[in-house]
């Protein structure tokens, strides 16, 4: 078996292995990033479960998403760094390790906090493994191939979200919502095995290279800050101290990771790119992608379980058609961005998104399961309009010597909006809820004919199905009604949700818009200087 001590460059890997290693190291990688998004969607189907096995309110079981995914944001920014001092081959394998570690842990964890702990590991690992891949896809690859072979790539990337939900509820369907986590090893395994031989090393350096710490510490701050007084709200109340300082502390870290950064020579993020108006709208667009992305992913499974009566695995299998539309969508998608214009594809990418959302704010518990997957197809649609011609157009507005620091950056905001679109939807949940439950309870008065006569029959029924004494007929009536009303109240919390989901959509045309105004502009500057030439 290779070992590090051979040192082996994709030159000398190239030689041992013929003109397949490129594939080889592709599809190595592939399986290992498979198994992480597996992780990453799989857990969305579980979340009505981990509530009732762990007695915990929405705003605790996000954190097994919004955790994942704001460590895996952290993760990224320590990438290069990681893989300097270890190289891709110790980097891979170890990320691969602690992601594996996470998964056992996390399925058999005691408490929630002891879950979300291990949820942090696994994105984290993440977040260091996956632009490890697609760099070393980039370096084995001549310009002229790079293209297709990112093309496979991501089709292994985007069918795992097909099936993710899926497989997650055959887990919990047959076994156990705790066996949602174990999905993803026998990739992690076989990712690993296959690291050892096709992933090329390095020797560790003498002296281990700087590392922005303070500007890590500081988004850290920032993102624990903020995300944990948005989460934590709606329960400890919007202005108590707890939260109040929570914010705080996170917005000052912000501003402060912002001002450090660009005072910094060994920037993380270098902000003065975000000069470039081209580039700052590109970026602010993949922040609501991502918002859009992880939000909905997991918000649609929790609605069709929890006030619908889906099953995980009637969940999982609501969201595959629209997983498996995406996978023939990217590659037809990346073709029809080289002919029409990127701000053409993202506009109509944001319409359709934006739409679809506006079909599942009528979805109540008398919609069907086609007309779901239909609007959850027409949303993810979108999407896949938005992502190839994102990714282009961001890069385009770049010198050459900002593209690597450009698509870094562009990685980070998509993920940052991830991170950012779990939390806030549940945190604006909670409160809709409350607000729709005070307002529904508040015509619960003697005037409310309706639902004294709701009372009277089912005392009624209660009297013939078990001859309960009085009391007990009239406080199960009660409570009975209390139940449709806190039913109804997540209902129209959950409609108001999906309306800031295609909200979000609908002001990103404004940053699509000036990508638009600022590509003409291109062309026509680029129009004059050949006639003056």
């Amino acid at each position: 078996m290779p070992t590090d001590a051979a040192f082996d460059s994709p030159q000398v890997l190239g030689e041992r292995y013929g003109e397949n290693y490129r594939w080889y190291v592709t599809v190595t990688g592939m399986v290992g990033v498979v198994s992480m998004v597996l992780a990453m969607t799989t857990v969305n189907v579980a979340v009505p479960d981990v509530m009732g096995a762990f007695g915990i309110g929405q705003d605790k079981a996000q954190w097994m998403s919004s955790a994942y995914a704001a460590a895996m944001t952290a993760g990224m920014l320590m990438n290069a760094w990681i893989t300097d001092v270890l190289g891709e081959r110790r980097t891979f394998v170890g990320a691969l390790f602690f992601f594996s570690m996470g998964a056992l842990m996390g399925g058999a964890a005691p408490t929630e906090d002891v879950l979300i702990i291990f949820r942090t590991v696994q994105g984290f690992s993440a977040g260091v493994a996956q632009p490890l891949v697609m760099a070393i896809i980039f370096s084995v690859f001549p310009p002229e191939r790079r293209g297709m072979a990112m093309g496979v790539f991501g089709l292994g990337v985007v069918f795992a979200p097909a099936i993710g939900p899926t497989l997650g509820g055959m887990m919990i369907e047959y076994f156990s919502w705790r066996y949602v986590f174990y999905i993803s090893l026998p990739f992690c395994a076989l990712a690993a095995v296959l690291g050892l031989f096709f992933m090329p090393s390095r020797p560790m350096p003498r002296q281990i290279p700087p590392f922005d710490w303070l500007g890590f510490f500081l988004l850290c701050a920032a993102l624990l800050g903020l995300m944990t007084g948005i989460a934590d709200g709606q329960r400890e109340g919007w202005a108590s101290d707890t939260i109040v300082l929570r914010l705080a502390v996170g917005g000052v870290a912000a501003v402060g990771f912002i001002l450090w950064e660009l005072h910094t020579p060994r920037a993380m993020i270098d902000i003065r790119i975000f000069a470039n108006i081209e580039f700052a709208a590109a970026a602010t667009i993949a922040f609501v992608f991502g918002f859009g992305m992880n939000g909905s992913t997991y918000v649609i499974p929790v609605f069709v379980q929890t006030i619908i009566g889906f099953t995980p695995l009637l969940a999982g299998l609501m969201m595959m058609p629209a997983g498996i539309m995406l996978a023939f969508i990217f590659p037809l998608a990346g073709r029809m961005a080289d002919v029409i214009p990127a701000s053409t594809m993202i506009i109509a990418g944001l319409v359709l998104f934006s739409t679809g959302f506006t079909f599942m704010c009528t979805a109540d518990v008398d919609t069907t399961f086609w007309t779901l997957v239909s609007m959850v197809m027409v949303s993810r649609l979108g999407l896949g309009f938005i992502n190839p011609s994102l990714n282009a157009s961001s890069l385009k507005a770049l010198p050459a010597d900002k593209v690597r620091q450009g698509a870094g950056i562009a990685n980070f905001m998509r993920q940052l909006g991830g991170a950012f679109g779990t939390n806030l939807l549940v945190a604006f949940f909670e409160v809709r809820t409350h607000f729709h439950a005070e307002a529904l309870t508040a015509t619960q008065d003697w005037g409310n004919f309706t639902s004294q006569r709701l009372v009277t029959l089912v005392e009624q029924l209660m009297q013939r199905a078990g001859g309960l004494p009085f009391q007990q007929q009239k406080a199960g009536a009660y409570e009975y009604l209390g139940q449709m009303l806190h039913v109804k109240a997540e209902m129209l919390a959950f409609s108001d949700t999906f309306i800031v989901i295609a909200a979000a959509g609908v002001v990103a045309m404004i940053p699509a818009a000036m990508l638009s105004r600022s590509q003409r502009r291109g062309r026509g500057f680029s129009l004059l200087g050949r006639a003056a030439r």
